[in-house]
């Protein structure tokens, strides 16, 4: 071969040290520009982190428009227990997820909102994503708790505002402290708002963004952890090996040391001390992770808190109280506020850089949580639920109405101690208030409450009857009556004879001489219920006494018909004429002969073959109670006049206030209260000839119901059953529930729109707080002040309570309305109204009565026999 000729073979390689030689010129040539223009990387990078987030929170607003709210509301007995609440916290992290593939992470999450802003004391909402609303909506609390679609909250601007992000500070694996379910663990959040005013325009709001970790994330943090506890191993090992030297240093120099060094030369040993040094140990994931240790039921959380008012300071004050709050829930690990306290500055998500993003995610609902943020749902039980029966609910002002003096709608409850120490008269609405019943023992209050009310009542307008056996009301209440445009609408039936000269005013239980009065068979029924009532008789126990007395009062009224009829009300029969005519042949001759064509064909059969077969003795179980009301001057008088006034149906019709005092609780006084209630009774029924929105409302307080109802037992339990249907509202006050008859005590329990309780002792209270489940417990009613009561109220439908009212005092709350020197004016107008006369002059007149009736009947009989008959007359 030439030896001239090329070498073929090294080429190739002569080409590769040059491409290689050319690419790393190539890099240097880079390396000096990227160093000559070094700002275009950050710049390029920048550039890429803008366009990405703007395309990002593009995509996460898209998503956010597409959320939904739920409110939940739960009831007064939900009580759920630890599995459901889990229950409910999956089905949260779960529906967090519930979002398009595009959705931004930040937008992957379910937001519980906290609101208190005057109209509830802690309003409970969920808001997430429209995919997750059929999860959402039904929640493992069943019908203890309503669900329903929420509209977006709308704030009007407030002066002053702040906002604080609460992070996990303490150590980041330890758990949050277990709060029991009992009481509840939103107690303390409900305690911090529960001073609110809704009026100087307070506002609290919290919210807790539940989301779930993604994998990297977790691990990324899972892998923090672990470096950083290899870490703090090495420090402490390093540590440990520092002390060790040091103390083998220490021990090789001292005297002792040396001395023994000496020793062991002569002996032939002077070999040092080795020191080992520890070896780091294995560290333990569970111990290193803790809480971040297993990726069952973990989340992230973000905590946002918004407290506003139109008071400087107000709202500062609030994020103090919602911050002591959260220290409930801390131990090793604890809720804290992000940022930094500078001085009296603190530099945290209420300035700047912070505010930007706090209202960002604020208003969108975004949840971007510090890294720190992470929890098991265990963690967060309390929040993951309403209030229970456990949380003690503050009562606001527009749960429950302030009293407006004068105002009809509104009825005088008692006054409220709000948390702040605000006192005010509180008040129910008047059409909704239709049963009340009042317990506790003497002198605690209740017919003070029960005269403030129905003074109010009466102010406003509205009638009312007041029936006391005691009479000690009249007098407390008649300074606050005593008002020129109250008298002409105020009558007093007062049959204690009080002073030297007493005044009666008189009723014929019989009479039919007030126009379009009751129909003859009504008072008949009225009469002969009210004695059945009193003298207990019935169908099985005295048949025969009230047959005759049905029998009598059935001729008696035909007679008063016949007298009104003909002009002469002032000569009708009254119950003292049920005498005559079982005992007087002639007077008894003389009444069916002139009224048996208005008696109906069986009255008339049983007068002629069913009467004479009766002994003598037959009629004194009828007689009897009538002689005691006429042994009575006082009964005799106002029993014994013909056309009498009181008249209770007009009395509602007209709104008259009627306070009404019979003369004791004896056999005879109660014989007279019965046939005051079934009048009453038999009044309220009559009603129903007025269509219902004509109806004018009624009250009418009973006090001392045990003795009322001794008197009449069914009659006062029809009433709590029937009265609401005519627009009549009963008020019963009572010492012991559990002396009133069995009817009596369920009618009022089951239809009371408001129950309350003074203090008494344990066993006469607990009847009434078994009713609310011993909350409050008959030890805490049995303790209270006098004046003080617990009560459940109904407004809107809903029941309050049982909640502790101060009682109104008089003398108090109706200052203003205190007319003592008007007192002796409105004494002659109510005794006026009700027609009172001097108590001689009525038991004089009382006795001749008897002889206008039969002069009555002789001319109504001769009127009778110079008819056609057409049918056989009575002997």
């Amino acid at each position: 071969m030439d030896a001239t000729a090329p070498d073929l073979t090294s080429r190739p390689s002569g080409m590769a040290a040059s491409q290689v030689l050319g690419l790393w010129g190539g890099l240097v040539d880079a390396a000096d520009w990227l160093c000559t223009h070094w700002y275009l990387v950050p710049l390029a990078t920048a550039l890429l982190w803008a366009a990405g987030e703007v395309l990002v929170r593009r995509l996460a607003l898209k998503a956010s428009a597409e959320r939904m709210a739920l409110e939940l509301e739960a009831a007064r007995h939900f009580d759920p227990g630890l599995e459901e609440i889990f229950r409910r916290g999956v089905q949260l992290a779960r529906a967090s997820t519930s979002m398009p593939w595009w959705a931004p992470r930040r937008t992957k999450a379910v937001q519980i909102r906290l609101r208190a802003d005057g109209s509830r004391p802690l309003r409970y909402r969920i808001e997430g994503p429209v995919g997750g609303e059929r999860l959402l909506s039904i929640t493992p609390f069943g019908p203890a708790v309503t669900v329903t679609r929420a509209r977006p909250i709308t704030d009007k601007p407030r002066k002053h505002t702040v906002r604080a992000e609460f992070v996990l500070r303490g150590r980041p694996i330890a758990p949050l402290r277990e709060v029991p379910l009992e009481p509840d663990p939103l107690q303390p959040l409900v305690d911090a708002v529960c001073d609110l005013r809704a009026d100087l325009g307070d506002l609290a709001e919290i919210r807790l963004d539940i989301q779930r970790a993604p994998k990297w994330a977790l691990r990324a943090r899972r892998l923090h952890l672990m470096q950083a506890a290899r870490r703090a191993e090495r420090r402490e090992v390093r540590r440990s090996v520092h002390w060790m030297r040091r103390d083998a240093a220490g021990i090789e120099d001292s005297l002792g040391r040396q001395f023994w060094q000496v020793l062991g030369a002569q002996g032939g040993s002077g070999t040092r001390r080795l020191v080992m040094p520890p070896v780091p140990q294995r560290i333990d994931p569970d111990e290193a992770l803790g809480k971040l240790a297993h990726d069952d039921q973990l989340v992230r959380v973000q905590l946002l808190v918004t407290c506003a008012s139109d008071i400087e300071g107000r709202s500062e004050a609030r994020l103090g109280q919602l911050q002591a709050a959260f220290d409930v829930f801390g131990a090793q690990s604890r809720w804290a506020m992000r940022g930094l306290r500078l001085g009296p500055w603190r530099v945290g998500a209420d300035r700047w850089p912070s505010r930007r993003s706090f209202e960002r995610r604020w208003r969108y609902g975004h949840c971007q949580p510090p890294r720190a943020n992470w929890v098991r749902l265990e963690e967060v039980t309390g929040l993951l639920k309403p209030p229970t029966v456990h949380c003690r609910l503050p009562l606001l002002a527009p749960e429950l109405p302030s009293f407006e003096f004068g105002n009809p709608a509104l009825l005088l409850q008692g006054i409220h101690r709000a948390p702040d120490g605000r006192r005010r008269l509180v008040a129910t609405y008047a059409e909704e208030t239709l049963f009340e019943c009042a317990v506790g023992k003497a002198g605690g209050g209740k017919t003070e409450r029960a005269l403030a009310q129905a003074i109010g009542w009466a102010h406003a307008g509205g009638g009312l009857m007041f029936l006391d056996p005691h009479r000690d009301s009249w007098p407390r209440a008649a300074p606050f009556l005593a008002h020129a445009e109250l008298m002409d609408r105020i009558a007093l039936v007062d049959l204690n004879a009080v002073g030297p000269t007493p005044r009666v005013s008189s009723w014929n239980p019989l009479g039919l001489h007030q126009g379009q009065g009751p129909a003859a068979h009504e008072v008949v029924e009225a009469v002969a219920d009210g004695f059945a009532a009193a003298l207990g008789w019935d169908d099985a126990a005295a048949p025969r006494a009230l047959t005759i007395l049905t029998a009598a009062l059935s001729v008696l009224v035909a007679v008063n018909q016949a007298a009104c009829q003909a002009g002469r009300p002032e000569d009708q029969a009254t119950l003292f004429q049920v005498r005559s005519l079982l005992t007087d042949p002639a007077f008894r001759a003389a009444a069916l002969a002139a009224v048996g064509d208005r008696l109906d064909e069986e009255i008339r059969s049983w007068w002629q073959s069913v009467f004479p077969t009766f002994p003598a003795d037959a009629f004194a179980v009828v007689l009897n109670p009538l002689g005691r009301l006429a042994a009575n001057p006082v009964t005799r008088a106002f029993l014994g006049q013909p056309a009498s006034v009181y008249d209770i149906r007009t009395a509602m019709d007209q709104r008259m206030i009627v306070w009404v005092c019979p003369g004791g609780n004896g056999p005879t006084d109660r014989l007279l209260t019965a046939l005051l209630a079934h009048d009453l009774l038999r009044a309220v029924r009559s009603r129903r000839d007025t269509p219902a929105g004509r109806r004018v409302p009624f009250r009418a307080y009973f006090d001392e119901l045990i003795t009322l109802t001794g008197a009449a037992p069914e009659t006062i339990a029809a009433m709590f059953e029937d009265f609401r249907k005519y627009k009549v509202h009963v008020h019963g006050m009572t010492q012991l529930l559990a002396r009133l008859p069995g009817p009596v005590r369920m009618s009022l329990t089951q239809n009371a729109s408001s129950l309350a309780t003074t203090a008494g002792s344990r066993t006469a209270v607990a009847a009434i707080t078994a009713e609310w489940g011993d909350q409050p417990s008959p030890e805490q009613v049995a303790a209270l002040d006098r004046y003080e009561h617990y009560t459940t109220l109904t407004v809107h439908g809903r029941r309050i309570g049982p909640l502790q009212l101060r009682g109104p005092h008089l003398d108090d709350v109706f200052t203003d309305q205190a007319r003592p020197r008007n007192v002796p004016a409105l004494e002659h107008a109510a005794r006026t109204a009700a027609h009172a006369l001097p108590l001689d002059q009525l038991t004089r007149r009382a006795p001749g009565h008897l002889d206008r009736v039969s002069a009555l009947l002789t001319q109504q009989a001769t009127r009778s026999s110079a008819r056609p008959k057409t049918q056989r007359g009575f002997q």
